[in-house]
């Protein structure tokens, strides 16, 4: 394989797809050299395939507003590759969606699903409408309207969705009773579920739990540990929200959180009933900083500015694509930052990347990282396939063994002369492996 010339040929058949683009690249770069040790690849096509989806479906979303105005939106699904399980991966319902991010993000999810050792293959959904602002029966409506025109390519052994940015509870709630009403089954064909009718318990907290359980395992191989150690969170969905749980859990203090009008710090630790505000003021779909400062007045608010210049032990990107850049990183490395743990989906940079790495920062990219929510998902799976509810402290144990291996995996093949660890390098490599093994077993297909 040989990566300019993959990349350049790439380019010209999906032109300006950026994060797209941006997410292959890492990839190839990272399995290059195993890549071309293995010939056995190079014949069956592996990476030519590998880097375009199976299937893009593309649809119009028409919905009714309380006012009786129609309106359209588009809705996507990429099915990326099953190779080692049915496809598996969110639906976001957000502005920004397009179908570079979305096939950036199915493209992520083939590895970070194979990182799991669960069966399940990569996808991603979602549409550009903003539930922002909306009310319940619009939610309601738009919801109906995309399920209509998807249902036929969902199925427990053919795609399974989950929620993502925009798409919590609720709505997958009103996907599933839509899916529900069209096939006349009650089928776990999505993950997220209300927890009184097949959903798993501590779901929604698990991306966070995941990101923090794998900045443990690498403080451990470096003898360390999270407790007492200062952490600097970015967003406050609920991956940052299941962050800042465990974090405190483990005896960490945080000391930042952020959203779309400026970050917050908070010298005196984010916890307790600091935690349980920001929760009203995130239902009510307000602004989380400013308000924030307000209520607890020794909290400073800084407008329009991201959280990674307050000197932190450990940060943890947890909000959106590429929200860490190279300056960001510069101040984390100047300020001793340790460890940087992806919450969401490719928030650092490369030229962020490359300057942690070359500075010999813990990073855990987002791939490996922020498997927790996929991994815990699978685990809601099971349970429905089984017919049961685990308890809590059961589905966590079985999520924390799942960051564990996860962790040894990317270990085993990241580990450098010096004994610097590369993650994202042994990520991206252990979740190759896996699909690859699978796809040149299941012939050229």
């Amino acid at each position: 394989m040989n990566v300019d010339k993959l990349m350049i040929e790439l380019e010209k058949k999906h032109p300006g797809e950026v994060e797209y683009l941006q997410a292959v690249r890492e990839v190839v770069e990272s399995i290059e050299e195993v890549y071309n040790q293995n010939p056995q690849f190079e014949a069956a096509g592996i990476i030519e395939r590998l880097v375009e989806p199976d299937k893009i479906i593309t649809f119009k979303v028409p919905w009714v507003d309380d006012q009786g105005q129609t309106h359209v939106n588009l809705g996507h699904r990429v099915q990326f590759n099953n190779a080692i399980g049915p496809y598996k991966g969110g639906i976001r319902f957000h502005p920004s969606v397009n179908l570079s991010s979305l096939k950036f993000l199915g493209f992520e999810q083939i590895f970070k699903n194979s990182l799991t050792t669960l069966p399940m293959g990569g996808a991603k959904g979602g549409s550009d409408f903003n539930p922002k602002g909306k009310s319940q029966q619009e939610i309601m409506r738009f919801c109906h309207s995309f399920m209509i025109q998807l249902w036929k390519n969902l199925g427990p052994d053919m795609d399974i969705p989950a929620g993502d940015i925009g798409v919590g509870g609720r709505e997958v709630g009103y996907m599933f009773g839509m899916h529900k009403k069209l096939t006349g089954e009650h089928v776990g064909v999505f993950t997220g579920k209300g927890r009184n009718w097949g959903g798993s318990l501590i779901r929604p907290e698990a991306t966070g739990y995941g990101a923090v359980y794998f900045a443990q395992e690498m403080l451990k191989a470096k003898g360390e540990s999270i407790e007492g150690k200062v952490a600097s969170v970015s967003g406050f969905g609920n991956v940052s929200w299941g962050a800042i749980k465990k974090l405190n859990h483990l005896g960490a203090k945080v000391v930042t959180i952020s959203g779309p009008d400026g970050y917050i710090y908070d010298p005196e630790g984010i916890s307790g009933e600091k935690i349980d505000y920001l929760l009203e003021l995130r239902a009510s779909n307000q602004d989380i900083a400013k308000p924030y400062s307000y209520e607890f007045p020794n909290a400073q608010f800084h407008e329009g500015k991201r959280p990674w210049e307050v000197k932190c032990d450990l940060a943890f990107p947890c909000a959106i694509q590429n929200e860490l850049d190279e300056n960001d990183a510069k101040n984390l490395v100047d300020n001793g930052c340790k460890v940087v743990s992806e919450g969401a989906n490719m928030p650092c940079t490369p030229e962020a990347i490359d300057l942690l790495l070359e500075n010999k920062v813990l990073y855990g990219p987002g791939k490996a990282a922020n498997a927790g929510g996929v991994a815990t998902s699978g685990l809601e799976q099971t349970q429905n396939a089984m017919k049961l509810n685990w308890p809590a402290e059961e589905v966590e144990e079985k999520l924390r063994q799942i960051m564990v291996s996860i962790h040894d995996s990317c270990a085993n093949y990241g580990k450098e002369s010096d004994g610097y660890i590369n993650y994202m390098k042994g990520a991206n490599i252990a979740g190759f492996m896996k699909v690859a093994s699978a796809m040149l077993d299941q012939g050229v297909i």
